[in-house]
């Protein structure tokens, strides 16, 4: 039986990592911080979803993705450190918005306010090692989310661009290919540019904007971690040129992306969608009307 909402598959895919990373990797996780994380992003979903009056039911998918991405990537010694990441995560999406779209990604919001306002948390980018097999995992699993949500453009554009830049250093420092490979071949890195600076709520609506975006987050990223020696440069990176989708969002217009997908039977067209043409078509009659 197929899911109808993309967003299950995410979450299938994201608990089935969990799961493959604690029995393959032999992660010290602990299951009750996982817990506390999913428990304390449902509820501070629906609390804030009421508060705000929100339809919280629609929303808890998110919820529940974003407490999944923090259990993947986000360690930390103490249940409350994991209760504050997760709680600062939600939130985020109802604090740091412009009209109904919110620019932070939830998850690298929460994982970065752990690290900045706790004492025990970190993160450990190597932790998928370098096996072949979680790459091709990654990118098959990821690549069925974008082909749906239609943002391969953002993966491309982040990494061909941070891969282009190693590569130049990797020449100018004279040093052998292998380093090269070992630089790029990093679970964490794939998991980050197919699950992460791919979600569609938080990054630029327009394709260009969407590839400007990227490649700014690559370079940024390229610096922190070669020049500044940030193991987690990615989601400094993330978190620093999160803004800019407002920019962005302004230069190139374009709607804006929504999880209800269009029927494929009556051919209907998305609420937000159906807005955007409908502005458009109104500007484009005063225009005509200012001519004549």
């Amino acid at each position: 039986m197929l899911l109808k909402d993309i967003r299950d598959y995410q979450i299938l895919f994201l608990g089935l990592f969990l799961v493959l990373g604690i029995g393959t990797r032999d992660w010290t996780l602990r299951p009750e911080l996982i817990g506390v994380a999913i428990a304390t992003s449902l509820v501070t979903q629906w609390i804030l979803s009421l508060v705000t009056g929100k339809e919280q039911m629609a929303n808890l998918r998110s919820a529940l993705i974003t407490s999944l991405g923090l259990g993947l990537l986000l360690r930390a010694d103490h249940w409350t450190t994991m209760a504050i990441a997760a709680a600062i995560a939600i939130a985020s999406k109802f604090i740091f918005k412009i009209g109904d779209k919110h620019f932070f990604n939830p998850t690298n919001f929460g994982i970065i306010s752990a690290l900045i306002l706790t004492p025990d948390a970190w993160v450990s980018p190597g932790q998928w090692g370098e096996e072949w097999w979680y790459g091709l995992l990654f990118a098959g699993t990821g690549g069925m989310i974008l082909q749906r949500v239609g943002r391969w453009d953002t993966t491309a554009a982040f990494l061909g661009s941070y891969s282009l830049l190693e590569a130049i250093r990797n020449l100018w420092l004279g040093w052998t290919w292998d380093v090269y490979w070992h630089r790029l071949m990093s679970g964490s890195l794939l998991l980050f540019a197919l699950f992460m600076i791919t979600d569609p709520r938080s990054i630029p609506n327009s394709r260009i904007g969407r590839v400007v975006w990227a490649i700014c987050i690559a370079g940024l990223t390229f610096i922190l971690r070669n020049y500044f020696f940030i193991p987690t440069a990615v989601f400094w990176a993330l978190f620093a040129l999160a803004p800019l989708t407002i920019l962005l969002d302004v230069l190139w217009l374009a709607p804006r992306f929504s999880w209800q997908e269009a029927d494929e039977e009556t051919g209907e067209v998305p609420l937000v969608e159906t807005r955007f043409i409908a502005s458009n078509r109104f500007i484009a009659s005063l225009i005509k009307n200012a001519e004549v």
